[in-house]
Parts: C-alpha cells; sequence; structure tokens
C-alpha cells in the first residue's frame, strides 16, 4: 500500500519547472548542473547539447530550484526605442556581439529588436555611445548590425529590453 501511495504522489506530482539562464563568463555544465541539483548528462539532454562548450551568452534550460544563477527575464518589457546605428565596436574577449549604450551599466545583455523585420540579437554593453543625436539609442559592434541586417542602412529603428544586469 505504501508503495502505490507514493507512486501516485510521484506520477500525480508537478513537473519541475524549467527556467531559462544566461550563459556569464566562468561558466561551465558541470558548475550550473551541480547549482542545479542534477548531472551534467541531464543538463546536455534537456539542452541538446552533444559536447560540453558553452559560449557567454548562449541561453540554456536549466531545471526549477533555488541558486543563485542569473535568469533570462524572456518577457521583459520594452526598455527604451529609437534609432541603432553601428560602428567598429569595441573588442570583448566574451562576444563580438557588443554595443555601446549612453547609461546601462556595462556587463548588461539586451536584446535589440529591429522594429521594421523583427530580427533580433542579443547584445553585451561593454562601452558608452551614441553621441550626438538623441533619437540613436544604442551603438552596435558590426557583426550584431549584420543579425540585423542593418549594415547596408547604417540605421535602423528599433526597441531594446534589458535581459540581465550584472
Amino acid at each position: 500500500m505504501r508503495r502505490l501511495l507514493l507512486l501516485a504522489l510521484l506520477l500525480l506530482a508537478p513537473a519541475s519547472a524549467e527556467r531559462v539562464y544566461r550563459v556569464q563568463a566562468g561558466d561551465t555544465l558541470w558548475k550550473l548542473a551541480q547549482q542545479s541539483g542534477v548531472t551534467v548528462a541531464a543538463l546536455q539532454q534537456l539542452n541538446d547539447l552533444s559536447g560540453q562548450t558553452l559560449e557567454i551568452g548562449q541561453v540554456l534550460k536549466l531545471p526549477g530550484g533555488t541558486d543563485t544563477a542569473r535568469v533570462v527575464n524572456e518577457a521583459a518589457p520594452v526598455f527604451q526605442r529609437g534609432s541603432a546605428v553601428y560602428y567598429g565596436g569595441r573588442a570583448n574577449s566574451q562576444t563580438s556581439m557588443t554595443a555601446a549604450h549612453l547609461s546601462l551599466p556595462f556587463g548588461t545583455w539586451v536584446r535589440v529588436t529591429h522594429s521594421s523585420t523583427g530580427r533580433s540579437v542579443d547584445v553585451l554593453i561593454n562601452d558608452r555611445g551614441p553621441f550626438g543625436v538623441p533619437s540613436r539609442i544604442i551603438d552596435l559592434s558590426r557583426e550584431a548590425a549584420s543579425v540585423l541586417g542593418i549594415v547596408s542602412q547604417g540605421i535602423a529603428p528599433v526597441t531594446i529590453t534589458v535581459l540581465s544586469r550584472p
């Protein structure tokens, strides 16, 4: 009887919730698995990963639970609307998807969405700018501008959504 009750509880218990996590500098699958209370193999299976290499800014699914991981707010409200331009970008060893913003703290990840096409790219704020034209709210690295398809335009209407702050 006791086994039947335990089995019923396991079957009726809600499945553990998943959350979305953006990979930060120094993260490893082993460290994230340890924080989440699962094995590396379980994380690989949950995220369809064949290897153990992670990239800064990569989005992973983690099992629910409490830890110190930074959770990505996928339903975050729009932070700012205006125009994006691209420039050479300031080099960063973590990613080539960088941007300059006048007030967001360095290390903030934002999603920049092209208002006309719906294309979006996640970038790391690591520089200050743009200066001079108030309607221009963000300077994108050439790589990020290429993903949005604005290299030939030079300027485009965008929205910015904050994904994570340092």
